[in-house]
Order: structure tokens, then C-alpha cells, then sequence
């Protein structure tokens, strides 16, 4: 894999999505002074100590209040503000439901949540700590814009997107550094999929981390003679209905997410393919369980969240 460089001139391999939404914010608030972002005393976590540290007039660390964080976003939007309310993903979706739901959803507030930490990876912190719900949670909310970048490059590019897209944002980011899969010469494009291999005999549709996970496998099925399409599904709602379908066509799909199979990616797939056209297809995700405190790669193992079971969810279906 290319090796990239970072801004302290260290070669890297990998970068975490939260890193480059810290150092997109600053990129955003040195071209747009409407922007302004809001923590909830997570700053060095989150990476907006990035944007504190140059725009410490435009920053604002709301303590352990997620609550206020979110109505405080809401009223700085109603002002004519460009908010980023950041902090992990499961303080976002589960303490600050009600405000996110009422507040910025309800009334199409402008508002722009960046929540880090989700998913297994967050790690050693523990199910506590673990979002596996929370596109779910926020996918069923009215007027609400799900993003899952995967990669570094996408997410900076995201942040911008939504920046300038008009409405309420989810945008979910992860704790670990994660594997280049884009350079430069991409182009995200909000509510758009993007297609990353081709493939006539099957199709994986992945976001986030998984969507490493989704390429290995294609790699490997490629060599067992299985052509199998890879879609980055980063908006998941609106989900892109072209391109599943598109992907239905190939006559097997698999969906992989690092979320519960219930009301994620997996979800928003097998309701428009339920509706529009009925396809043999598999959930690799989460099984309806809590994390648990372990290193993020053991627990990718564990809970089954890996190229193996991605390759082995493809072959099941193909030999139906």
C-alpha cells in the first residue's frame, strides 16, 4: 500500500477518519467564517483541538452535556452558523436522542453531528462505550443525512459535502487509523455510491472500516474464480437506489458493516431490494449483541466482522 504524509512529515500507511474530520474542520474554517464547532470536553479525542487551537473564538467545549451540546448547535444555526457538534458516537445517539430528534431533525436545523468513536474498534473502552446502534438510531430519524466515510481521504472530502449541503448531518467516525483506499483523483459526492471493483457474480456493499474488508475479500474470490462487484456505500440514507440495484443485478449481495445487522446498511439494502427487487442476499454485521473490552482487531475476529466472512457469505449464497 502507498504510504501517505502526514502533516508532521511522518510516512503513514494509515490514518483514523477522526483525524482527518480534525484537520478537514480547520481546512472548512479558514474559507467560511460561518463555521463554528462545538465538543463535549472530548476535544482531543474528537480531534477538534485542531480547530480550538486556531479558532479559539469559534470554538465551544460544552462539558459532559450532550444535551446542551445539541441545542446549543441548534440555536447557533438558527443564527445563521455552520455547526459541528462533536463527540462519541454513542453520547450522540443515545444521551442526546431527544434534542437531535426535536431540536435539529424535527425542524431541519443546519446542524452537523460528527460523532467519533463508533463501532467495535473504539476497543478496550468497552461495550459501554461501543455504538452499534446508532445508524439505526439515526437513519429512522426524519430529515437526517447518514454518512459513514471510509477511508481518510473520503472524510475530508465529506466534511466538505456536508458543509455545504443544507440540512442535518450525521456524519460517523472511528476511533483506529485506517488503510488508504482513495487518493486524490476521488471525488465523493453525497448520496452517491462509488464502485470500487467491478464484478459480474456477486456484489459487496460495505461502508465505513468494512469497506477494506469488502476489497480483500473480492481479492480473494477473484482468485477462486468469483468476479464480485465492491460498492463504498458512504451515505447510507439517502441510500443510493441506482447503484443496489445495479448491484442486484449480479444475482447474489452481501452487505458489510461495523454495526448491528439490525437498521444499518444491512437493513436500508434488504428493504429496497424486499420492495423492488427480491435478491438472495447476506447481512455481515453485528448479531443483535453488545460489544465487549478487547483489542479492536480481536474483536473484528470475534463478532465476525472480516474479509473471511464476507468471502464465505458470498460462496454460501452462490452455491444456493
Amino acid at each position: 500500500m502507498d504510504k501517505i504524509i502526514s502533516e508532521e512529515g511522518v510516512n503513514v500507511t494509515k490514518i483514523a477518519t477522526r483525524e482527518a474530520y480534525g484537520r478537514a474542520l480547520v481546512e472548512l474554517g479558514r474559507q467560511d467564517e460561518r463555521i463554528v464547532v462545538l465538543d463535549a470536553d472530548l476535544s482531543k479525542s474528537t480531534m477538534t483541538a485542531f480547530f480550538a487551537a486556531e479558532f479559539p473564538e469559534r470554538f465551544f467545549n460544552m462539558g459532559i452535556a450532550e444535551q446542551s451540546l445539541m441545542g446549543t448547535a441548534a440555536g447557533l444555526a438558527l443564527s445563521g452558523k455552520i455547526p459541528f457538534a462533536s463527540t462519541f458516537a454513542v453520547f450522540a445517539t443515545g444521551r442526546a436522542y431527544e434534542p437531535v430528534r426535536n431540536a435539529i431533525a424535527y425542524p431541519r436545523v443546519n446542524v452537523k453531528i460528527a460523532a467519533t468513536h463508533a463501532g467495535l474498534t473504539v476497543g478496550e473502552d468497552g461495550a459501554s462505550h461501543q455504538a452499534v446502534e446508532d445508524i439505526a438510531l439515526m437513519r429512522a430519524i426524519p430529515n437526517m443525512t447518514v454518512v459513514v466515510p471510509a477511508d481518510a481521504s473520503e472524510t475530508r472530502q465529506a466534511v466538505q459535502a456536508i458543509a455545504a449541503y443544507d440540512g442535518p448531518v450525521y456524519l460517523r467516525l472511528g476511533r483506529p487509523a485506517v488503510p488508504r483506499i482513495y487518493d486524490e483523483s476521488y471525488s465523493f459526492h453525497l448520496g452517491k455510491a462509488h464502485q470500487l471493483r467491478p464484478g459480474r457474480d456477486a456484489a459487496i456493499i460495505a461502508c465505513g472500516y468494512m469497506v477494506n474488508e469488502a476489497l480483500q475479500a473480492a481479492d480473494e474470490l477473484l482468485a477462486e474464480g468469483i468476479s464480485a462487484m465492491v460498492l463504498n456505500m458512504s451515505t447510507i440514507k439517502p441510500l443510493d437506489r441506482e447503484a443496489v440495484l445495479a448491484a442486484a443485478a449480479t444475482g447474489v449481495v452481501v452487505t458489510a458493516e461495523e454495526h448491528s445487522i439490525i437498521g444499518g446498511l444491512g437493513s436500508a439494502v434488504a428493504e429496497l431490494l424486499a420492495t423492488t427487487r427480491p435478491t438472495p442476499m447476506a447481512m455481515v454485521g453485528i448479531s443483535d449483541s453488545f460489544g465487549e473490552s478487547g483489542k479492536p482487531a480481536e474483536l473484528m475476529q470475534k463478532y465476525n466482522l472480516t474479509a473471511e466472512a464476507i468471502k464465505a457469505a458470498v460462496k454460501r449464497l452462490k452455491s444456493i
